[in-house]
């Protein structure tokens, strides 16, 4: 695929979670900067939140604030290539939480530390179904011995619910519904797999039985072989899951049933995550974390799918 590239911005510390914005510009957090930052089309940076730990996936709600997955922070190492990327949970790690950020004054305020009872330990990704509700993963923390198996949750905007939809689940990250609503994906880091939940309702999914280890069903699995990766995720308007692919370094497509996959390389081994905009929802914005960089890929074939709650 031909492809036109332009670099929005350089310098930023780690960036994910990118939301495209209605007036140009890009909203996105810097895990390692631990903000909330807006990027405008001609690539300048401001701070919107200072949020602390390490902000992670990002969404629009149904009130207009950005509701954030905060990891609570990583130990970071810089390659001899210049790659920098997390290496364990933080030293000052400050937990796992839901924030809510208003967008206008950048004040925040925390929804959600725990689940039925246990608490979040590496929020990382979210999106809203049309019922103003939001799923999100949790991938865990690695520490220099041991790692958590995290899970898949639903919670509410008001904060009085949060409910488990799958639990334990081995290293979810990104997240992203279909274009009917119907079907709840999930990306899995370690194995480079995509999952699928049957939705059947607000927070309610259908799960298989043995031998799916978490009750979802199996999409694709490792497409690129050794050492792949996959990261956060965008769904086209065709219902293609476009997952941004540590390791290669691009975009791994994968058409709703698994069987059609392609991969669009970029000159980053941790290309984390990517989000439809500009005209026609063909812009894709990707962010580029290892080397600090957001960049905008120009004529994509297929238009984005339109979020329940674009910016």
């Amino acid at each position: 695929m031909r492809m036109k590239i332009r670099e929005i911005a350089s310098g930023l510390q780690f960036p994910e979670g990118p939301i495209a914005m209605d007036d140009g510009s890009v909203v996105l957090v810097e895990i390692a900067r631990g903000t909330l930052t807006r990027i405008t089309p001609d690539g300048k940076v401001s701070v919107v939140a200072d949020l602390g730990g390490g902000p992670n996936g990002a969404a629009i709600g149904p009130d207009g604030a950005v509701y954030i997955c905060n990891n609570g922070g990583f130990n970071y190492t810089t390659e001899s290539d210049g790659c920098f990327r997390p290496i364990s949970q933080a030293n000052d790690y400050s937990g796992g939480r839901i924030e809510r950020v208003n967008l206008n004054t950048g004040k925040f305020d925390r929804l959600y530390d725990t689940v039925e009872g246990l608490g979040l330990r590496g929020p990382n990704d979210i999106v809203f179904d049309a019922h103003g509700g939001f799923y999100f993963s949790d991938l865990g923390k690695a520490r220099h011995s041991d790692m958590d198996r995290g899970g898949i949750y639903y919670g509410t905007t008001h904060g009085a619910l949060a409910s488990v939809i799958a639990r334990p689940v081995m290293t979810p990250n990104g997240i992203a519904l279909s274009p009917d609503g119907q079907t709840l994906y999930y990306a899995e880091t370690e194995g480079a797999r995509v999952w699928a939940f049957d939705v059947t309702g607000a927070g309610q999914v259908h799960k298989e039985g043995w031998p799916s280890p978490q009750g979802a069903r199996m999409i694709a699995a490792s497409p690129g072989g050794l050492y792949q990766r996959f990261d956060s995720m965008a769904v086209d308007a065709l219902g293609n899951v476009c997952v941004a692919t540590l390791m290669h370094g691009g975009i791994t497509i994968i058409s709703p049933d698994g069987k059609l996959q392609s991969h669009v390389s970029l000159p980053d081994r941790f290309t984390t995550n990517l989000c439809f905009g500009g005209p026609d929802n063909r812009t894709v914005f990707v962010t580029l974390s290892g080397s600090g960089k957001l960049i905008a890929i120009e004529d994509w074939p297929v238009p984005g799918l339109t979020l329940n709650y674009p910016a």
